[in-house]
């Protein structure tokens, strides 16, 4: 497979998955699942160890794990989505985080910095505020370089090499939600469905892909419905773009298929979903494989 190198730096904040060789136009993300919290940032933090995982997307990386044996790369953030989150744009802060004013250039307007939940989060999933002390532009501009700057390189060279080798890609861009909407969400206190399917109001993906996954979760019981409250963050809309045969859809997955939120550890139900997650892949390569969404 055309693999990008990785320097040994970044092989310590990232990991690809890579299969022997590529097999499938298909590319999987994990950008949520790191577990790798820095000293630094629990000592900078609030709030302890446990707090700072409600926001973490706990195991996906791993309910997605046969996907580079079925031949498609898995690539993983390995740092945690409350330290910095690859899903924004590089550079959507809140002003109010940090110890004196932004570059004019900064987007610090956005829905996701109103929220509290920018490049660099403000707070966690409970809308808890993460840090003691205001931050500096400096170590903003670190994080970004050291991590977000990589991880986009990545997957682009991921996606890049797909469509080289069979003209077209699908990146599948894989989240757990928690089970009840939360502070700042529309749908706070209420129970969330299975599934949602974002690709960005039919704009990232191919509506045939988003059908069949949605046929196939529908079929093993599960409820799902599409873009909300998560129509696609900033990878479908950066990497989707149909019209140049690559398409981009995002998975939110309901934790409580699959953990216990409280404690973030897997229950029962996990090795039931990641098999038909499997299955899952299968279906799609097998759309994938007839060249209708050339």
């Amino acid at each position: 497979m055309d693999t990008p190198l990785i320097a040994a730096s970044v092989e310590s904040v990232l990991r690809i998955e890579a299969p022997a060789e590529q097999l499938l136009p298909m590319v999987l993300a994990s950008p949520h699942s790191g577990r790798d919290y820095p000293a630094d940032f629990i000592a900078q933090s609030a709030l302890d160890a446990r707090m700072l995982r409600r926001s973490e997307d706990s195991f996906v990386d791993e309910l997605f794990a046969d996907a580079p044996r079925k031949g498609a790369p898995l690539l993983c953030a390995l740092f945690p989505r409350a330290y910095l989150d690859v899903n924004r744009d590089a550079y959507e802060l809140d002003p109010n985080m940090f110890d004196a004013p932004l570059p004019d250039w900064v987007l610090t307007d956005t829905p996701r910095v109103a929220a509290g939940l920018g490049t660099i989060a403000r707070q966690v999933a409970t809308g808890a505020d993460i840090y003691r002390a205001k931050l500096s532009f400096a170590e903003a501009e670190r994080r970004i370089e050291t991590l977000y700057r990589p991880y986009h390189r990545t997957l682009q060279d991921l996606v890049d090499a797909t469509k080289r080798r069979f003209d077209h890609c699908l990146l599948l861009d894989c989240h757990s939600m928690p089970s009840i909407g939360g502070p700042g969400d529309f749908d706070d206190g209420t129970e969330r469905v299975d599934f949602v399917l974002g690709d960005c109001y039919g704009r990232s993906c191919h509506p045939a892909i988003t059908d069949i996954v949605e046929r196939h979760l529908q079929g093993l019981g599960y409820c799902v419905v599409r873009n909300i409250p998560y129509a696609g963050g900033y990878t479908t809309r950066h990497y989707g773009s149909p019209r140049r045969r690559s398409h981009a859809l995002q998975i939110e997955i309901n934790r409580r298929l699959y953990m216990k939120e409280a404690t973030h550890e897997k229950h029962d139900g996990f090795a039931r979903l990641q098999s038909e997650l499997d299955g899952l892949i299968d279906t799609l390569a097998g759309l994938l494989s007839t060249g209708t969404l050339q």
